[in-house]
C-alpha cells in the first residue's frame, strides 16, 4: 500500500470514530415514566406545570431551590427540584423542557427551558374587540 492510502485510511477511521462518539450524545424527549425508567441517566423532559399542586419557592429564604410538580401529556406527574433561580412567568409558559436526571421520587433539574404562550395565535375576539374600539 502507498503511504497516501494508509493516511486516507487512518483519516476515515478517525471520522467513524468522531461520529460514533456524537451518536452517543444525542438527547431525545421523553416521558415522565420512560425518564423514571432510565433512572440516573441525563434526559429532557417535556412537560407543564401542574398548577394544581404548589410551587414552593421563597426567594427570601433560598432564592436556589425550587420545587414544583411536571405533568406530562400523558398524565403522569413527578415532583421537581431546581437548585436555581425560579424562571420568570415560569406559571404562564405552556410546556417546559426539563434537563436532568430521576433520583428516587423526583428530578433533579439542571436546567428550565420555557415555551413561550401563544400569545401570537390570533385570538377572533380580540380582533373583534379591537374592531368595535376603533369604529368608535
Amino acid at each position: 500500500m502507498k503511504t497516501t492510502h494508509i493516511i486516507i485510511l487512518v483519516l476515515i477511521a478517525a471520522c467513524i470514530v468522531v461520529l460514533i462518539s456524537y451518536t452517543g450524545d444525542l438527547t431525545t424527549y421523553e416521558t415522565i415514566s420512560s425518564a423514571k425508567q432510565k433512572e440516573g441517566k441525563f434526559v429532557n423532559l417535556i412537560a407543564k406545570v401542574d398548577k394544581l399542586q404548589p410551587i414552593e419557592y421563597d426567594a427570601v429564604k433560598n432564592p436556589n431551590y425550587l420545587t414544583f410538580t411536571a405533568k406530562d401529556t400523558l398524565g403522569s406527574t413527578i415532583k421537581v427540584i431546581y437548585h436555581n433561580n425560579k424562571p420568570t412567568d415560569m406559571e404562564k409558559s405552556e410546556r417546559i423542557v426539563l434537563k436532568g436526571r430521576v433520583k428516587g421520587d423526583h428530578f433533579e433539574c439542571k436546567d428550565i427551558l420555557l415555551k413561550c404562550p401563544s400569545k401570537y395565535k390570533d385570538d377572533p375576539n380580540s380582533t373583534q374587540k379591537s374592531l368595535q374600539v376603533s369604529s368608535n
